[in-house]
């Protein structure tokens, strides 16, 4: 999770699929040894596909907050000798955060994967009555 450090940048490949490249700065804040509290910027390059491509290029902007889920790739090259290498994430899930305008009111929240025309339900607990608990004492475990 953290904030967009550039525009996307869509493309298609001439199969037709979308491709989406951006920068994400995540922050981390924590106390160092001798107590006091240490700033931590983290800048990660995704790669999203096809339709998460699509919704980041259309909904993002730089300085936008989103959380994306993925795998991390190592990508290797040579470039004159030397052997060079950068590590990726690419993208599964894009999950917007903020609103349309750019706030970060939290009332505007989408993952790639919900219809462009929803906003999320919000789910409520059950009552305490209606979790369960497991089987009845006295009665086997079925494994």
């Amino acid at each position: 999770m953290g904030n967009l450090t550039r525009d996307p940048e869509m493309r298609y490949l001439p199969s037709g699929k979308a491709v989406t490249e951006i920068g994400l700065a995540v922050n981390d804040r924590r106390k160092s040894p001798s107590g006091d509290w240490v700033d931590e910027t983290t800048f990660v390059e995704i790669t999203l596909w096809e339709r998460q491509a699509e919704i980041a290029s259309e909904y993002l902007s730089k300085g936008s907050p989103a959380l994306i889920e993925g795998r991390l790739k190592l990508d290797t090259w040579e470039t004159d000798g030397q052997k060079r290498s950068k590590m990726r994430v690419v993208g599964d899930r894009v999950v917007l955060l903020g609103n349309r305008s750019g706030g970060d009111g939290g009332s505007y929240s989408r993952s790639a994967s919900q219809s462009t025309t929803s906003r999320p339900q919000q789910q409520q607990a059950p009552p305490a009555d209606e979790y369960d608990y497991g089987p009845p004492p006295g009665e086997d475990v079925p494994f």
